[in-house]
């Protein structure tokens, strides 16, 4: 039951910044797979989506990774931002595309420490918009 709210929780998070429903459906089935296949501790993912910092609790960090290799936003350790923009709405594109950029791809001691690390530097460059799904 927790489950079935904490995703609706996060689709009207997403919703709230006018993702078309394509990629709300996208992160819905990325968000259910992810955390079963990880045991992640979905409450931190509420806490950072409150606007928590990320912490380094190595299941959150394969989580992340979980949801950006599932989503095409990374792959072998390396992030695709043409995905990641592709992903956005234009507003946020619009607002935070540079310092996405600027982060690029943040090399950790494995790629989910690669994915966490990239997603910490997002989160410092978007913090009053950023979540995780």
């Amino acid at each position: 039951m927790l489950g079935i709210r904490v995703g609706i929780i996060a689709l009207f998070v997403l919703q709230a910044y006018c993702f078309d429903d394509e990629v709300l459906e996208l992160a819905k089935m990325v968000r259910e797979s992810c955390a079963e296949e990880t045991n992640v501790d979905i409450s931190l993912v509420e806490k950072i989506n409150t606007g928590a910092g990320l912490t380094p609790d190595p299941v959150l960090k394969c989580y992340i990774k979980c949801t950006m290799e599932t989503a095409g936003m990374m792959s072998d350790g390396v992030m695709d931002l043409e995905v990641v923009m592709t992903l956005m709405p234009d507003d946020l594109k619009n607002k935070h595309g540079a310092g996405l950029e600027a982060c690029g791809t943040q090399k950790g001691a494995d790629d989910c420490d690669t994915a966490y690390l990239t997603q910490v530097c997002w989160q410092k460059t978007c913090k009053s918009d950023y979540f995780l799904i």
